[in-house]
């Protein structure tokens, strides 16, 4: 089979290399991205229906270009934001290859040669833009042969999916807070798993979450020497625009649980560190009402007090009292949905760039072999970096780093 050559080649047709794409284009050099599935397969595939947009939407799309249909204060739905990507994609003439996959990737030389499901590639360049939600995390917590219907949250579509019954949902991050109230107000019952997280408000003191940290330059903040450690943020484009709040839940129904510790005989066992993770929650609540107010004190803003913003409700008998274990016939329980996250996976990625833990090691995406870039990474250069929103300024700095290096 002939070998095709192309001097930049992207591999993933999301957020991370659409924008890769426009950066490249703007330089007036030659590229091609390969996408395995379509453009932003995830978020039209593994993405349940009732998706909102995490910030709103003026925060939540790429620069200059808005989302057409969606005020500045609204959240995105998940079919709008498929729908803005793909006019995106038109837009900046994206030379887009759907529907073929990577298999591997390899130095070839003073080149690169990528084995493709549709035939050999070399390239100058490459610029991994898989993004950071490549392989579903399950616990190894139920044994393989348990009929239990259990599903990741990428898999999740809508509460209709589910068997009868309870659900448990493992999870205190924002995928498995909105997934939870979903369920709630769908009918089900609601067992909800809650680990360590940030609860920040949606809104205080008349303006957004997300204006607040952008102000303040927390929202785009650059990575340190250290890239910091992964805690869930809990926060909801949902309904709205709403501050995720576990006693709310708890006060509709669901049942807050701590964090599973394992299962034996039909029991799923918990651990007694519920009442710690909601005081950590309210804690990092308490410490950004005080920025937030310092902030506005120090730059005279004359914005409303909210002090409803900061009630509390009581703790519920469930984490006064703390469920230690859950037998799951006698709860009803029927179905679990993993809300656990992802992790990074470049196994096809043949090329010694990595540390013992399978992450690229890299400055701002570009590593130490010659022409193999990173794109879309967590923290790659800043908390933004794998945001709708960020991604862009990275690769404006890619661009730069492939254009003074041919």
């Amino acid at each position: 089979m002939p070998v095709e050559r192309v001097e930049t080649l992207i591999v993933g047709g999301g957020q991370a290399g659409l924008a890769m794409s426009e950066h490249l284009r703007r330089r007036g050099r030659e590229h091609l991205i390969l996408e395995r599935h379509r453009i932003v397969e995830r978020w039209r595939s593994e993405r349940w229906e009732g998706l909102h947009a995490n910030g709103p939407a003026w925060s939540d799309s790429m620069p200059g270009y808005p989302i057409p249909g969606v005020t500045p204060d609204e959240f995105a739905t998940r079919d709008q934001i498929v729908a803005y990507f793909l006019a995106y994609a038109d837009s900046i003439q994206a030379p887009v290859r759907c529907g073929v996959e990577v298999i591997s990737l390899r130095q070839n030389g003073v080149r690169f040669r990528a084995e493709t499901s549709a035939g050999p590639i070399e390239a100058a360049n490459v610029v991994v833009a898989t993004g950071p939600f490549q392989r579903p995390i399950v616990p190894a917590i139920m044994p393989d042969d348990s009929d239990l219907f259990q599903i990741h949250a990428s898999a999740y579509r809508n509460p209709a999916q589910l068997p009868d019954g309870a659900v448990l949902v493992v999870g205190a991050g924002s995928s498995g807070a909105q997934i939870a109230e979903e369920l709630m107000r769908s009918g089900r019952h609601v067992f909800l798993s809650v680990g360590r997280h940030v609860r920040p408000p949606r809104r205080y003191r008349g303006r957004d979450f997300v204006w607040w940290m952008d102000q303040q330059g927390l929202w785009h903040l650059p990575v340190g020497d250290v890239v910091p450690g992964h805690v869930p943020m809990a926060f909801s484009g949902a309904y709205g625009g709403v501050s995720v709040d576990f006693r709310r839940l708890a006060a509709g129904g669901v049942v807050l649980l701590g964090r599973v510790a394992g299962f034996r005989d039909g029991v799923l066992w918990f651990g007694d560190d519920l009442p710690r993770n909601l005081a950590a929650g309210d804690a990092s609540r308490t410490e950004f009402f005080g920025m937030a107010d310092a902030f506005a004190a120090a730059r005279g803003l004359d914005f409303p007090e909210d002090p409803d913003a900061k009630v509390e409700l009581p703790d519920p008998a469930c984490v006064t009292d703390p469920i230690r274990s859950v037998r799951l016939t006698e709860a009803g329980i029927g179905s679990i949905v993993w809300a656990t996250g992802y992790a990074l996976d470049f196994g096809w990625v043949q090329v010694p760039v990595f540390d013992d833990r399978g992450m690229p090691v890299h400055r701002r995406g570009e590593t130490a072999v010659s022409g193999l870039y990173f794109l879309g990474l967590p923290w790659q250069s800043k908390r933004t970096s794998s945001f709708i929103c960020g991604v862009g300024d990275d690769a404006d700095w890619l661009a730069e780093r492939i254009c003074a290096g041919s």
